[in-house]
């Protein structure tokens, strides 16, 4: 049983997922750190107001408080952009630029099987049954 157990923590997904969240962790702290230290000073030079949460309106008697979910709508498209900007864009220039042109294309199994049977039925010779 601890054989087993070994095994799945030692497995390669369990010790990526682990890193990715650490790093993921850390990433948070850059991202917030961003947000609230030039994202929201930089709105409230725009708009005039850094902190939302006192936006609200009453209908009938009932208090509507919008104004924090302005400010997280506002922290998920930073955080959203700062991922995207940060890491993925980069990533994917990357990846772009050291992609091999001498790379063979890989195809899966089942569209290599289709394109042998299409090849094979058009390359038979036509039937006389018109």
């Amino acid at each position: 049983m601890l054989k087993g157990f070994r095994n799945f923590i030692l497995r390669g997904n369990v010790v990526d997922l682990a890193i990715a969240v650490v790093v993921g962790v850390a990433f948070n702290a850059v991202v917030q750190a961003l947000v609230r230290d030039i994202i929201t000073p930089l709105i409230a030079a725009i708009a005039g107001k850094p902190n939302f949460s006192s936006l609200s309106f009453r209908l009938h008697h009932s208090l509507f408080s919008y104004g924090d979910l302005i400010n997280y709508i506002i922290t998920f498209l930073s955080v959203a952009a700062a991922v995207y900007f940060l890491i993925v864009a980069p990533l994917n220039a990357f990846q772009a630029r050291h992609k091999g042109a001498d790379e063979p294309e890989v195809v899966p199994e089942d569209i290599a099987l289709l394109r042998e049977i299409r090849d094979l039925l058009a390359s038979r010779p036509a039937s006389g049954n018109q």
